[in-house]
């Protein structure tokens, strides 16, 4: 899985690495498109959607032959979610609400083959082997194989050490705005709870020399805040922010063309 690897060097050498998470709106294209902007990976979130199985094998299928990582955030974690979602063809997983090291095992039996787990391979995810062999298997998936689970409830935060420390554990996440829900301050982004969590977070995958991934919409606070490896947001939510400032712009123009006019 060399989009992974790449991907992982480049987190690991403490780069800025960007990328979205597509939850509203997915097609072929916007792999394409993200590669041509500079983004680094994209995640499709299947948690919360309904894309349909086949549209995100091919949404796979294109980030492999372009060389440009795509991950899944499954619909649950579950061993029968997770093997599904390897069988699509992702490089790796954002993995909601992730509380224990148990889970993470759950993980490793979905992403390994016999004997280290119990994957059964099909689909799509066949195509990143150059022969189905075991000893392929691991060298070309199972070892590169990204996983990052999310931190969002307080029972998460008190296992921090063990979800991170996990073997199967690639980067800390963070899904900030449940976990904010979680400790009651639900959207409330700089209350002084949540940033104490955040830095929890990030001090225990620096402690676990685990890399940390956290989303928001600024890229530069999140960088100068310590996280280098970051999610933009949602790209429809992206448009809707560009929209509404070009929107605004422009009657901003039209407002001074009019003063102008009536001098």
């Amino acid at each position: 899985m060399l989009p992974a690897q790449q991907l992982l060097a480049k987190v690991r050498r403490g780069e800025v690495t960007t990328g979205i998470l597509a939850i509203d709106h997915v097609w072929t294209d916007l792999i394409e498109i993200s590669q041509r902007a500079g983004l680094d990976y994209v995640i499709v979130d299947m948690e919360h959607s309904a894309f349909s199985t086949d549209l995100v094998a091919e949404v796979c299928s294109t980030g492999r032959r372009l060389n440009f990582p795509v991950l899944i955030r499954p619909r649950a974690n579950d061993y029968a979610n997770l093997r599904l979602a390897i069988d699509l063809g992702c490089c790796g997983f954002l993995l909601a609400s992730v509380e224990s090291a148990a889970e993470l095992d759950v993980v490793r039996e979905a992403v390994q083959l016999p004997p280290r787990g119990r994957r059964r391979p099909g689909g799509h995810g066949n195509r990143w082997v150059t022969e189905l062999g075991s000893q392929a298997w691991r060298e070309q998936v199972e070892d590169d194989f990204l996983v990052l689970p999310q931190i969002e409830t307080r029972r998460a935060l008190d296992n921090l050490t063990e979800i991170a420390t996990h073997e199967m554990t690639t980067v800390l996440a963070v899904g900030p705005y449940d976990l904010s829900a979680e400790l009651g301050v639900c959207g409330q982004m700089h209350d002084p709870k949540l940033q104490a969590a955040l830095v929890k977070i990030l001090a225990a995958a620096k402690s676990a020399g685990k890399p940390g991934w956290m989303i928001g919409t600024d890229g530069a606070a999140l960088v100068r805040d310590g996280w280098n490896f970051v999610c933009l947001g949602e790209p429809s939510w992206m448009l809707l922010a560009a929209l509404k400032t070009q929107i605004a712009a422009a009657q901003g123009g039209q407002a001074g063309a009019a003063a102008h006019y009536n001098r």
